[in-house]
């Protein structure tokens, strides 16, 4: 298992300095949320993706991946009634595949909670069908591409359009496409499902549905810095054989980002020692 935070953590830092300083911590790689990077991260130049995967590599963290993918550039969404919208998103969603992919990331994450909400005077069902057909198109370019594009789960209070693992499974299973898959957000499924985090995991990683974690408290701090328990989720990811990468992605830096950056990773290398065969 590889540790990974989330980069919007240390804004301001440039990204640069975001890689020296999460990889002194001990990280092994930037998860990136690309409107950290431009406010028109699908039109991002030839030579920006080679400053950003050189800043990365020069302080010797790997880029795993993106998250947050719909933030910029504004007026997105999957499921709006208005076509061209969802066609200017896709459009954008495709070309964040293509981004990853260039970066060295392996997978995508697509939360963007804002861009996905059942839009007033709409129908869930017919919501939920826009969004599919997004994610689709998506997933096959992911597949082109080589990398993994994650459906998130999340909870009831940011979207009500896929909340949970299960109809995040019945979506993915729906359409079919080995490149698309979900994740595991422990602040969002703590806090919607009605069954322990580690049971969910140990079933959706056996079927195979699960490629990603991202780990945060249902307080939406870092892990150990709540109530919730984290042990026996990486017990239960260690025997289940998972080899990919563990996310840390709060919302809330007390008292600061880098602070909280530091404070996760201890807590998460501590519970992974003692976990050692």
């Amino acid at each position: 298992m590889k540790l990974a935070l989330c980069n919007e953590v240390l804004q301001p830092m440039p990204f640069a300095q975001q890689c020296v300083f999460a990889r002194a911590l001990g990280y092994e790689g930037l998860e990136v949320a690309p409107f950290t990077l431009t406010d028109a991260p699908d039109a991002l130049a030839a030579d920006q993706v080679t400053a950003t995967r050189r800043a990365a590599a020069d302080a010797g963290i790997a880029i795993v991946g993106l998250h947050w993918l719909l933030v910029k550039p504004s007026g997105l969404s999957i499921t709006t009634p208005d076509a061209a919208v969802r066609a200017r998103t896709v459009d954008v969603m495709r070309r964040l595949v293509d981004l990853c992919a260039e970066l060295g990331g392996v997978y995508l994450v697509h939360g963007s909670p804002a861009q996905r909400r059942v839009p007033d005077g709409d129908v869930h069902a017919t919501a939920l069908a826009r969004a599919t057909e997004c994610w689709a198109r998506a997933g096959e370019h992911a597949h082109t591409a080589g990398v993994t594009y994650c459906i998130e789960p999340l909870s009831r209070d940011q979207t009500d359009v896929v909340n949970t693992l299960a109809e995040a499974v019945a979506v993915v299973d729906a359409i079919g496409n080995p490149a698309l898959r979900t994740m595991l957000d422990t602040c969002s499924a703590g806090n919607t499902e009605t069954e322990p985090l580690p049971g969910l995991a140990d079933r959706y990683l056996r079927s195979g549905h699960l490629a990603h974690v991202q780990v945060n408290d249902r307080n939406r701090r870092g892990p150990g810095e709540g109530e919730d328990q984290f042990g026996p989720l990486l017990a239960t990811l260690r025997r289940a054989g998972y080899g990919g990468v563990i996310a840390v992605e709060p919302f809330i830096y007390e008292p600061d980002g880098a602070a909280c950056a530091a404070r996760s990773i201890g807590y998460l290398r501590g519970l992974t020692e003692v976990l050692a065969p």
